[in-house]
């Protein structure tokens, strides 16, 4: 009888600690980014302990790496990197021969790795002066930052805005946050960068929406907003794939939960 294929766990710890050492990371500066033990990233690299399939997917989503890769094989160094390369090429798109529509290339882009580097510094000049550079075509709005979506809670069956999108924020004033309702946002909170939908605003307090139903309305006071950005543009390079997400990320579930019992 042909044996079934297995996922070889012993991959997501060879994985986690091949990224880390990629990103130049430590293993206390990796926990931070997903709230985790310093240890617990020990046990994961090590094989003493196996993350849950959330928390798989958080780390997949935020490396732009496939779940079913961080599980199945041994990541490449290029795989790792091959958002960055994707980005590259989306730039130099942007950059169209023969137009007098030259792109602005002036709008600093803030990657999916650094949003929380993003809250912490985004009122440091030097900062923002070493983030790296990106353009658009001439818009009717000039952006005044990019940022890098970072998770899949605005993607339903592979349509929205998608992990890797860059998307163009113009910033506003909380006083005309009134007439965005149903729009996409990008804020800048005390605690962290959400890209969301707003679907709901209360005297003092924001209600934003995932387009993913699966994902709960996250709520700000007002106070605890530092920074709004409207999406003027987005810029996307991916190419709708013929297998669906979803369904794959259910069977590594299934495959997951027959495996530990």
């Amino acid at each position: 009888m042909a044996k079934k294929n297995r996922i070889n766990l012993s991959y997501v710890g060879e994985n986690i600690k091949k990224i880390r050492q990629a990103k130049k990371l430590s293993q206390a500066d990796f926990a931070k980014i997903f709230n985790l033990a310093r240890a617990s990233v020990g046990a994961y690299e090590e094989g003493r302990s196996e993350p849950k399939i959330e928390m798989l997917i958080s780390m997949a989503n935020y490396f732009g790496i496939s779940v079913d890769s961080l599980l199945t094989r041994k990541l490449t160094v290029n795989e790792i990197f091959k958002v960055n390369t994707l980005n590259e090429k989306l730039n130099k798109a942007h950059q169209l021969k023969g137009s007098d529509r030259s792109p602005n290339l002036n709008v600093r882009l803030v990657r999916a790795g650094g949003h929380l580097d993003y809250v912490v510094h985004h009122t440091d000049k030097s900062f923002i002066d070493g983030l790296e550079q990106t353009g658009f075509p001439a818009l009717s709005q000039q952006p005044d930052i990019a940022f890098e979506m970072n998770g899949t809670e605005m993607t339903i069956s592979d349509h929205g805005i998608k992990h890797g999108d860059i998307l163009f924020g113009k910033e506003i004033e909380k006083s005309e946050i009134d007439q965005l309702i149903n729009k996409v946002l990008i804020l800048v909170t005390d605690q962290e960068l959400v890209i969301r939908r707003l679907t709901n605003l209360q005297s003092q307090e924001f209600i934003l929406s995932a387009d993913d139903s699966k994902y709960s309305d996250k709520t700000y006071k007002l106070d605890s907003i530092y920074k709004i950005y409207s999406v003027v543009a987005i810029a996307s390079p991916h190419i709708p794939m013929p297998d669906k997400t979803e369904d794959r990320l259910s069977k590594i579930e299934e495959e997951l939960k027959r495996l530990r019992k």
